[in-house]
């Protein structure tokens, strides 16, 4: 499955059992210098568009929103504790949860890339 957007710009992408979530290549131009990230509680429940973590920059802070409902699997401690990551590779190795989604059905509210693109304008 390739990845979808939402609006608050983040992506999640399926893989296995679990769906990865992370914050676009935009958001992390938007933002400058991602000098923090706050990782949530695994095994907490989030329902979709909920505020799930925080990443701060040089320029600003910015919160992290569940694209989808779903429990917390599994963070990625290597943002935290190299947040330089997610400047280098926000679509790949600085994703920050994995999400048990709770219904493929919220998942249909979500934008392909050709549309999150034409969203960004």
């Amino acid at each position: 499955m390739s990845h979808l957007f939402s609006a608050q710009h983040q992506w999640i992408q399926e893989q296995g059992a679990d769906h990865v979530v992370g914050i676009t290549e935009h958001a992390q131009e938007t933002l400058g210098d991602v000098v923090f990230v706050q990782l949530p509680t695994v095994g907490t429940h989030y329902r979709q568009n909920d505020v799930v973590c925080a990443v701060e920059s040089v320029k600003a802070a910015s919160d992290v929103f569940a694209p989808v409902s779903g429990r917390v699997t599994e963070v990625n401690t290597r943002v935290s504790e190299d947040p330089s990551l997610v400047n280098a590779d926000p679509m790949g190795q600085a994703w920050f949860f994995k999400l048990a989604i709770d219904s493929k059905e919220e998942l249909k509210s979500l934008m392909s890339e050709q549309d999150y693109l034409k969203f960004l304008g």
